[in-house]
């Protein structure tokens, strides 16, 4: 049986939903969220070419489920290297997204709920920093910041402003620079 994060109701009734271990049971509910959220285009963006043939970073695949087991948002880590380091060395990273809810279930708290939990596991399993390109307005809150990734580029066309870093280590960031690139392994 899948662990459980958190579970969590939201405000408006009956909105309660759990957060999960996504299985492989999920990947067709995942993928039918994520067209309907994020459009036609989502496979073109720079961060899907990152992710493009890999697996995500183990146990950073969440769902949330509502009370009959539905997937109702999905979120999943995928490891990077965020440039290199003075000495030359690739920096770890891991790579947040997408981010997606049902839009039936939006402004309930789920995102965020999954967000945080997204964040504290990938702390406890000793990762030292999060990127993604986002929404700053909505991704601040949680800690990520663009002056994290400033000495970073995507490889291919992203907004400066919405690419935006998160330090699970102090300091993990600081000498990063250049192009970040897909280490994960591949699927």
């Amino acid at each position: 049986m899948a662990a459980v994060f958190n579970s969590v109701r939201a405000v408006s009734a009956p909105s309660a939903y759990l957060i999960d271990r996504e299985t492989h049971d999920d990947v067709a509910a995942r993928e039918s969220l994520l067209d309907r959220a994020m459009g036609p285009n989502r496979r073109r963006k720079s961060s899907e070419k990152l992710r493009k043939g890999r697996l995500a970073a183990e146990g950073l695949s969440l769902v949330a489920r509502d009370v009959g087991g539905e997937v109702v948002a999905t979120v999943r880590l995928w490891h990077v290297e965020a440039g290199v380091d003075r000495l030359g060395q690739p920096v770890a990273a891991l790579l947040l997204g997408p981010l997606a809810v049902d839009s039936a279930r939006e402004g309930q708290g789920i995102g965020a709920a999954l967000m945080r939990a997204a964040i504290a596991e990938a702390k406890q399993r000793g990762h030292g920093a999060i990127l993604l390109v986002g929404d700053p307005e909505y991704y601040e809150r949680f800690g990520f910041f663009a002056d994290k990734a400033r000495h970073l580029v995507m490889p291919g066309p992203f907004e400066r402003r919405r690419f935006l870093g998160l330090e699970l280590t102090e300091g993990w960031l600081d000498d990063a620079a250049g192009v970040i690139v897909a280490s994960g392994a591949r699927a």
